[in-house]
């Protein structure tokens, strides 16, 4: 692929073939205001179960102008979700009444500290159905973090020469350039199960790659830019019928839906805070007990100890002994919070919720000349819409859109492969999350029919 990644200016160079706008009925203001309940019936779904305004209450940020008479609209929910009062509070209230190291104190407020730490490890757990508590969910920076975790403390000891990695086609490249790296390092190779026109994946390729020599199947829950969420109960099926592990990357699929992960036969599953409206800093990596028990540490140093002599070591229990060093504590406590927020809002909610908000992104997008939408159709995808429109850079129309108020996500995603494969070097994306509205998404097609109109 020839094109390049870096951004073009906003001078329009489209020829006789640029977009032209279509012509749309004008959108009524009582149907704004009817916004997010009763109104659109362009999908499947004709209401949302949620009172988003009630909702948008939990958000002082959504209450911002990014200019005078210009308020935000956040569709960038699938790079980091925003924060609900509550859960900041919750970091307030540690540094303001129990700040104190875990684990290295028998005072008061290190004991305070150290059972809610430890009491949100259990918490995390039980939101995604790890029957094992604690001594299964590990706390990480981010699922970037627990892949590298993984790669290290189980990759460079059991894969060789001989051995495959499964991958795929729109894997994010905390796995890709994770597992990749591993492989030049332990002489194993990596295969990848392509995807179909419609962006989904081929199954039946799956079939043929995961084999006797696959050691581990590593996949996406579902995709940060095609929206396709993967089937990754079957996946894990077939890794298992090989003597193969399976590791499912939970980042955008955590925060909208239920997820068992006992169910999915998940032996890891990585997701991160801050897209599940959670603070930054802060993911978790569930394992299966018999497998972590196996692996031995890939971070040394205080904390993930048990024994030390001048001579040797020995480690922690789970899940201490992967988490050296002071932890991120407040950080911690704020996840489990973000957790208990999401699950009384309800995750089938929020999983209805966005298929309503993306159902009328993905009609009301198609409607318009030129605008290219990437992965499966509305009523089979989660809750983003990566396009682009002809004629025009993604970045270009990022700022275009920004003008509007509109935040959006342009470039590549962290799925440069996945670019090279649709054959664009970049893409616009719209993510969508419980707080998010219809009448939101109306204000981003009139941005996309500006930038049109700017580039005719």
């Amino acid at each position: 692929m020839g094109a390049s990644r870096t951004p073009s200016t906003c001078v329009s160079d489209a020829g006789p073939g640029r977009p032209r706008r279509r012509q749309r009925a004008a959108r009524s203001e009582a149907t704004k205001r009817a916004d997010p309940l009763l109104q659109h019936n362009m999908g499947t779904q004709e209401q949302s179960p949620l009172d988003v305004e009630a909702l948008r209450a939990d958000f002082p940020i959504l209450e911002r102008e990014v200019a005078e008479g210009t308020p935000l609209v956040y569709f960038d929910n699938a790079a980091t979700t925003q924060t609900p009062k509550r859960v900041v509070d919750s970091i307030t209230e540690y540094y303001y009444e129990y700040n104190s190291n875990v684990h290295r104190g028998i005072h008061q407020l290190s004991q305070e500290a150290s059972i809610a730490y430890e009491e949100a490890h259990d918490r995390i757990a039980a939101f995604v159905g790890a029957s094992g508590g604690r001594e299964e969910l590990v706390f990480t920076k981010n699922t970037t973090e627990s892949f590298n975790l993984v790669a290290y403390a189980w990759g460079l000891n059991e894969l060789g020469e001989g051995d495959t990695v499964v991958l795929t086609q729109m894997e994010h490249h905390a796995s890709l350039v994770t597992w990749q790296q591993i492989a030049k390092k332990t002489g194993a190779t990596v295969e990848y199960i392509p995807i179909t026109e419609d962006g989904t994946l081929d199954m039946d390729a799956a079939g043929d790659l995961i084999d006797e020599d696959t050691a581990m199947v590593s996949v996406v829950h579902a995709s940060n830019v095609l929206g396709t969420v993967n089937p990754v109960s079957e996946l894990a099926d077939m890794a298992h019928e090989q003597d193969a592990l399976i590791f499912v990357d939970g980042a955008q699929a955590v925060p909208n839906r239920p997820v068992d992960v006992e169910a999915i036969d998940a032996d890891f599953y990585a997701f991160s805070g801050h897209k599940m409206a959670g603070p930054t800093g802060i993911g978790a990596l569930y394992g299966k007990n018999h497998l972590l028990e196996s692996m031995d540490p890939y971070l040394y140093g205080g904390e993930m100890i048990k024994k030390v002599t001048y001579d040797d070591a020995t480690w922690n229990d789970l899940p201490w002994k992967f988490e050296a060093g002071t932890p991120s504590i407040s950080e911690g406590i704020a996840f489990a919070e973000a957790a208990d927020y999401v699950e009384e809002v309800g995750l089938e909610n929020i999983r209805a919720h966005e298929e309503y908000v993306t159902e009328y992104a993905y009609e009301e997008l198609s409607a318009l000349d030129g605008v290219e939408i990437y992965g499966p159709p509305a009523d089979r995808r989660g809750g983003l819409v990566a396009f682009n429109v002809e004629g025009i850079h993604a970045h270009d129309l990022s700022s275009i859109l920004n003008d509007y108020g509109v935040a959006v996500r342009a470039g590549d995603h962290c799925t440069q492969p996945l670019h090279d494969t649709l054959g664009v070097p970049a893409s616009i994306r719209a993510s969508f999350y419980l707080y998010n509205t219809r009448a939101e998404v109306d204000t981003l097609i009139e941005g996309v029919e500006g930038a049109i109109d700017i580039f005719d």
